[in-house]
Parts: structure tokens; sequence; C-alpha cells
């Protein structure tokens, strides 16, 4: 039912053009996507992700090609820029603080790009929190690029992915999510968040779509 009324919008575009857009890819990185990674340690299943993943890459070449930046956000973590609420939140469910927030350790393969490569041209944005906006370059970067509209992609949809699109919406960014270039580890929490973004911050999009228009430019 929830995959039903994450209804499509139909693109023009001037909308995605390579002057005022640029493609944002998420947390794709070994910790959140590899199976040798920390999450694929603890035994969540990295499968449902690889659709999305080659989706990525697709983009990444379309963009490329008619010189649209591309920006590789990433989390990156240590024990300085740890979160004591984030501790005391796994805390208080009766989780492990300490091993869960070793996630993407900065000077480890677990903070590392995963299947999905930045090139010397492209800009990579490194965060300490959910949100590629929280204390980091990437909006006073956007602007002097003449950036107004995101193109977002990556992974988790309902964490990292949206928490970025909400924040990208309120500094007045046009945001595009691809449907199928997001993944979560559950198809139904992938779902919701895809709704809650298209409510109120996003208009939702897929590959074919935005393939559509980037090969005409």
């Amino acid at each position: 039912m929830a995959s039903k009324q994450n209804v499509l919008t139909p693109l023009k575009p001037t909308w995605l053009s390579a002057e005022r857009s640029a493609l944002c890819i998420v947390d794709v990185q070994h910790d959140f996507a590899s199976p040798k990674g920390l999450l694929g340690q603890y035994g969540v299943d990295m499968s449902r992700l690889a659709p999305a993943i080659s989706n990525i890459n697709s983009l990444v070449e379309d963009a490329h090609r008619i010189g649209l930046p591309v920006v590789f956000i990433g989390l990156q973590t240590s024990p300085e820029t740890d979160s004591e609420a984030w501790s005391e939140w796994m805390a208080r469910q009766g989780k492990d603080s300490t091993s869960e927030q070793a996630i993407c350790r900065r000077g480890t393969q677990g903070e590392a790009f995963y299947q999905c490569m930045p090139t010397p041209s492209d800009k990579v944005v490194l965060k300490t929190r959910y949100s590629a906006f929280w204390q980091t370059d990437l909006n006073s970067w956007l602007k002097t690029q003449g950036i107004d509209t995101l193109v977002v992609t990556g992974i988790t949809t309902e964490c990292c992915v949206e928490s970025t699109v909400r924040d990208a919406f309120h500094y007045d960014y046009h945001v595009f999510v691809v449907s199928d270039a997001c993944a979560a580890y559950e198809d139904e929490l992938h779902q919701a968040s895809l709704r809650s973004m298209a409510l109120s911050f996003a208009l939702l999009t897929d590959t074919q779509s935005v393939h559509a228009i980037w090969g005409t430019q």
C-alpha cells in the first residue's frame, strides 16, 4: 500500500539542468553497505542495497558526462565528536553505545566509500551527524557554485538521506529524491520515509526519469 502512495513527479528538464543542480550521494560506505563492514558483521542484510548502488553509479556517469557537480557525503566519527545524547539514547534502549557509536571511525576501512567512488573533481563532505548540512561546509559550497537544486541518493533512506533532505529544504533548496537510488535495510522504512519526504520536503523521481533529462543535456 505504501509504495502505491509514493507517486513520482513528472520532471521538467529545466528543473535538473547542469547549471543549477548537484547530485548528492549519502553514506555509501563500507560500514553501512559492505557485508564485511560493521553492520554487515552484526548480521544486517546488505543485499537489498545493491540495486540502489547500481543506480547511483549510473547517475554519477551521467553527471560527470554533462559536467554536473557530484557531492559524496560520508559519516566520519571519532571519540572527540561522539554525541553524549546519542550514547545515552542507545544505553536507555539497553544497547552497547560504545560499539554502536564506533561506526565509520576515522582512519578505518569502515569510513571508506563502497562500490561508488569519488573522482578528484567531486566534492567530498565528511559529517559527524545524520545530516550532511550539520557543521559542514556543504551549504556554503553549494551557494558559491550557484546550485539551488539537489538530486539526492544514498543510504539509509529514513535516516541520513531524510535528515539531509529536510535540512536542504530548510535552506531553500529544490530537492529531488531518486526513489530507486536510495535504500534502507527494511523496505517498509524506505517506503514510509519516501512518503514522508514527498508530503513535506521533496519531489520523488526515479533513475530512469533523471537519465531521460540528463541524457539530453
